[in-house]
């Protein structure tokens, strides 16, 4: 079975932290593919800076080249706003995948704030990627208190499709400080820049390959 990645974000916009973090992670879990779900939106994000979805797809698009990453809007074609409902969509529509879903320390600090976070584990194994600052925050999470339980070694991360669940791997990969709050800082509207400008009549969907407007 192909072995896929699920990493969720508002890529807002996407950057090199992205792509680095995603090649490491690739590597450490033996995947085939991994798919940046583009959110539409957010739950426990503000509406306030975010760019419009078209330039957020294509900044990821762009920022994934040259690597097996696709980025997807396929949670809005889905017409899911939590991970939950997304996860057991994309089990429902491709029963040959086998999924592991990815999550920066940061949102494991937060974990216990998703909608049925429980679930989600019992749903697929989950591998988490450090973020500079978070490690401490990550490991006191109130979300910890349930998985700590189910943590795998890291030198078995690439046997995660055979891990009976919930499974948590704390993946060790290199640190990246860039973040899309920084770049929003320095450069509020960077949708609106030459560099991130696209052809929306040519802006497809990196899984379903559908025009996206």
């Amino acid at each position: 079975m192909t072995r896929i990645g699920l990493l969720g974000g508002s890529f807002n916009p996407a950057h090199r932290g992205h792509r680095r973090v995603s090649a490491a992670a690739i590597r450490a879990l033996g995947l085939d593919e991994l798919w940046w779900l583009v959110s539409p939106g957010n739950p426990l994000k503000p509406v306030v800076g975010m760019a419009p979805f078209p330039a957020r797809l294509a900044s990821a698009r762009r920022m994934a080249r040259g690597l097996p990453i696709r980025a997807t809007a396929i949670e809005r074609e889905l017409g899911t706003r939590y991970t939950v409902d997304t996860l057991a969509a994309l089990l429902r529509l491709y029963p040959d995948r086998r999924f592991i879903w990815l999550m920066g320390a940061d949102n494991l600090a937060q974990f216990h704030l998703w909608r049925h976070w429980r679930k989600i584990a019992r749903t697929v194994p989950i591998a988490v990627v450090p973020r500079p600052g978070y490690e401490e925050d990550a490991q006191a999470a109130r979300a910890m208190g349930w998985l700590r339980r189910f943590v795998r070694p890291v030198d078995q991360a690439r046997n995660w499709t055979e891990w009976r669940l919930p499974a948590l791997v704390l993946l060790r990969l290199p640190l990246d400080p860039t973040s899309a709050t920084g770049i929003r800082a320095a450069v509020p509207d960077w949708h609106l820049s030459d560099e991130h400008s696209f052809n929306p009549r040519a802006l497809r969907d990196g899984v379903t390959r559908r025009l996206v407007t």
